[in-house]
């Protein structure tokens, strides 16, 4: 099975200084057919205007992993965390038992684009915990490198839940197949450019549900960037 999300059927918000699409039901946007994937539950594409931002907020019981592609977001947090995050780079915050933080664009010109995932726990209460990590675009192009797993492995960021997630860099003459463990699922997000999927076209902001799939094969035409998710 494979179901398209096209990003013009997403949810979307705009507060002035923050748009945001979301393919699951998020804050303001409920839809009963779209509340979570799997342990998937948020996947938020926002673009934050400058000097603009999110103030102190709590989060509880969930793995947050925030992923940049342009610009820089300066974050802070109740653990005394506080670091200004790259576009190539990735953040994994794990609420767990209680977490307050904030995002900032510091920037007087730039906008911030960001993917923003969570990804339901293996159990409540955990100790909160922060890790943030580059991945330089040769580490991402032509092939599937893995940013998030339950064991850290390869370098990757560990995340409390049995994923993972896996982010690539194509052009147009590199193509990609992926293997899925039975019983596993996917999701797809593109997050630029455009991206063929077992011959079915995806564009910026579409999203693809896999499921009972053992292989799925993919290229572009031109060049895209995008996020697998191997899921439970």
């Amino acid at each position: 099975m494979l179901a398209l999300r096209r990003s013009k059927d997403r949810g979307y918000a705009h507060q002035g200084w923050l748009e945001s699409w979301h393919s699951f039901s998020f804050a303001d946007y409920h839809d009963p057919a779209h509340m979570h994937y799997s342990v998937l539950r948020v996947l938020n594409d926002d673009r934050i205007a400058p000097n603009s931002g999110f103030g102190t907020h709590p989060h509880q019981d969930m793995e947050i992993i925030t992923y940049l592609l342009e610009g820089s977001l300066e974050h802070r947090d109740s653990m005394g965390n506080g670091s200004v995050i790259k576009a190539g780079e990735v953040q994994r915050m794990s609420a767990g038992s209680g977490i307050t933080h904030s995002e900032f664009n510091p920037s007087d010109s730039d906008p911030v684009h960001l993917l923003q995932i969570w990804i339901l726990p293996d159990r409540r209460g955990r100790p909160p915990e922060y890790e943030q990590k580059n991945f330089s675009s040769e580490e991402r192009h032509g092939r599937f490198c893995l940013i998030a797993s339950p064991d850290g492995r390869d370098g990757s960021l560990t995340v409390h839940q049995d994923v993972r997630m896996y982010a690539s860099i194509l052009g147009a003459d590199d193509t990609l197949v992926y293997d899925f463990s039975p019983g596993r699922r996917g999701y797809l997000q593109v997050a630029t450019g455009e991206l063929i999927v077992d011959g079915h076209p995806l564009r910026e902001g579409d999203g693809l549900r896999i499921a009972q799939r053992d292989r799925i094969a993919m290229g572009t035409p031109g060049q895209t960037e995008f996020l697998l998710f191997d899921l439970p």
